[in-house]
């Protein structure tokens, strides 16, 4: 009896602790439950949504670039795109083979497909083609019941219209790099371009504009059931140059197959009107991507055309620079434009002899005449009393030996040389004979075209040191932001020593002992003044000398001269000044002078910089006489 009362009292003692328990773990079922459907209620609502709707980026389009005259240069257009959704088609590889029948598919673009196809889950869309001609479209929608999960789609791509004619400026846009990524989504959509090179890379982040947003519902697998809402981004802002489009393209016309630059400025404002770079490229290509062959054979071209020569090319300016030697002379006060030097063909500093170009030399020579038939040893005699410090100090106040900050990537500052940057950079001393060669434009001395453009322009508008201005505006949103007007400080030259050096330029061209009487411009109110240049790119032996040098064209193209030419137009109240440089052309006479001919007439005909062109002919003062009266 005792022992069944123990025995019940134990049961009941277990089943207290069973329930006990039981309850223990029910309230704390319920707690949880509460803490879950009451407490996180928001939290766990927000996830569940947040995994039924995605949030996509939409691409915004860029923004365009136009002329001075709101003619569009950079545009976006159409991109039609063939698509295949791997889920919809049984063989993969099959599609791909009927698809090839219609359009190229080379084993590059095959493997790529494939690659896709296997990274991404059967319902993303696997892009097989870009680009797409309008034949090649209507040929697979014709086509499309014989191409299971194949399909059409429409995109936008960079368009430039105009191709070579302005590819060193604008640059292009390509695919983002993995150094491109700074954490910008918008940076890793596929097929996003972003700005590599020229304009495009410089204002990028204008031109981009602001990404949009799609909410879409979604289900398990991530399919996309519906589109919920749609805000569309902010458009790139417009870009406006100050490039004159169909000057542009007359000048690269003009230029042809030459390996050549020009540059054209307007003397009052620096708005570069003209840059071209020959030959040039087309940056269509980059956008739609660069055969292997294609690519060699840009990178391969001995004339560069990847290079924009017009702000990295550097060369010796040749006798273009004697404007400014001349000047440093007159500023220092070592001659006045009576003073006479003779050439008798070359000049001598101890063992040494230094030869002008005309052989038998030129005889007597004042200022305005040795500038005006280029006479050497006139300017190897005032370089050697002038100093390479002032000659320098002289270049430098006409903007060479640094960049010109022009709103383009690549740009080169040049170089003027000076004792101290010799012993700095070659550890050497500084020679005589150095500074009598920089006073003919040549030795260590190197300038770029953009660089020869401002000289001119600063010599032909009076001595003011205007800067070169590519952009004129950017706007977004209706709301234009106009660069301002810069004022340009006076470069605190004689006004007198200005009228030497532009008297004579009128003569280079328009006098028929000029080097450029040639190519003078006949229309009255239209002349131009000038300076020729031609720069040897290699050593001339006294051997050669002595028995005659061999002319530029019995050379090989590599060994003949630069040629190059400064002017600006019109004589009387200039509006352009334009340089032009042409790679082994030869004399700068013969190959440049008429490329500025040509290009100076077609803008002032065009009105390129809004120029009103005075209807009288300037008066062409005799540099002898005006020599004389000084």
């Amino acid at each position: 009896m005792n022992r069944d009362v123990e025995r019940h009292k134990l049961f009941n003692r277990r089943s207290v602790m069973l329930l006990s328990g039981q309850a223990v773990l029910f309230s704390a079922l319920v707690g949880r439950m509460y803490y879950l459907q009451v407490l996180e209620s928001e939290r766990y609502k927000t996830l569940a949504e947040a995994n039924r709707i995605n949030l996509r980026l939409l691409p915004p389009p860029r923004g365009q670039i136009v002329d001075r005259f709101g003619i569009p240069v950079a545009s976006n257009q159409k991109n039609y795109r063939v698509l295949l959704i791997p889920e919809d088609t049984l063989d993969v590889a099959a599609t791909l083979d009927s698809l090839g029948e219609i359009i190229a598919l080379g084993p590059g673009e095959r493997r790529r497909i494939l690659r896709d196809v296997r990274r991404n889950r059967s319902f993303v869309p696997v892009t097989l083609r870009e680009n797409l001609e309008w034949p090649e479209v209507a040929r697979i929608e014709v086509n499309a019941p014989d191409l299971p999960g194949v399909m059409i789609d429409v995109g936008q791509s960079r368009n430039y219209p105009y191709g070579n004619d302005l590819a060193h400026v604008l640059g292009y846009v390509a695919a983002v790099s993995p150094k491109d990524l700074t954490g910008d989504p918008l940076l890793e959509l596929p097929g996003f371009r972003i700005g590599k090179a020229g304009v495009e890379r410089v204002h990028d982040m204008a031109l981009r504009g602001s990404s949009g947003s799609s909410q879409v519902e979604v289900n398990a697998y991530g399919r996309v059931i519906r589109e919920l809402e749609r805000k569309e981004g902010q458009a790139g802002a417009e870009v406006q140059l100050s490039i004159d489009m169909e000057l542009q393209r007359f000048t690269r016309e003009r230029l042809g197959d030459e390996s050549a630059s020009v540059v054209v400025l307007d003397v009052r404002n620096g708005d570069v009107l003209t840059m071209v770079s020959s030959p040039s490229f087309d940056p269509n290509g980059f956008n739609r991507g660069l055969s292997s062959t294609e690519w060699q054979s840009l990178v391969t071209n001995p004339r560069t055309p990847l290079i924009n020569k017009a702000i990295s090319g550097r060369y010796a300016p040749g006798s273009t620079f004697k404007m400014c030697v001349l000047l440093a002379a007159l500023e220092k006060g070592v001659i006045t434009p009576r003073s006479q030097v003779f050439c008798r063909g070359y000049t001598e500093l101890g063992d040494a002899r230094f030869h002008c170009w005309k052989k038998h030399g030129h005889g007597l020579m004042n200022a305005q005449e040795a500038m005006v038939q280029s006479c050497d040893v006139y300017f190897y005699e005032i370089a050697k009393r002038t100093g390479i410090e002032r000659i320098a100090a002289m270049g430098k106040r006409f903007g060479f030996g640094a960049k010109l900050e022009v709103d383009l990537p690549g740009e080169k500052a040049g170089l003027i040389p000076t004792p101290k940057w010799k012993r700095g950079a070659l550890d050497a001393p500084w020679h005589k004979g150095e500074t009598l060669i920089v006073g003919i434009g040549q030795g260590y001395l190197l300038v770029t075209p953009l660089q020869l453009a401002v000289m001119t322009a600063r010599m032909a508008n009076g001595g003011f040191a205007v800067v070169p201005r590519l952009t004129r505006s950017v706007s977004q949103d209706g709301v234009r932001m106009e660069r301002p007007e810069d004022t340009f400080e006076s470069l605190n030259l004689p006004p007198r020593h200005m009228e030497i050096i532009r008297n004579a330029m009128v003569y280079v061209v328009n006098s028929p002992r000029g080097t450029a009487y040639k190519s003078r411009i006949t229309e009255p109110g239209q002349e131009m003044a000038g300076k020729t240049g031609t720069v040897q790119v290699r050593r001339i032996s006294k051997t050669e000398r002595e028995t005659g040098v061999r002319k530029n064209q019995d050379l090989p193209w590599k060994e003949r001269d630069h040629a190059l030419f400064v002017g600006y137009a019109p004589i009387e109240n200039p509006r352009y000044a334009i340089s032009v440089v042409v790679e082994h052309g030869g004399g700068g006479s013969k190959a440049a002078a008429p490329i500025a001919r040509d290009i100076l007439v077609e803008a002032q005909r065009r009105g390129s910089a809004g120029a009103v062109i005075p209807a009288s002919t300037p008066r062409l003062v005799d540099p002898v006489r005006a020599s004389s009266e000084e």
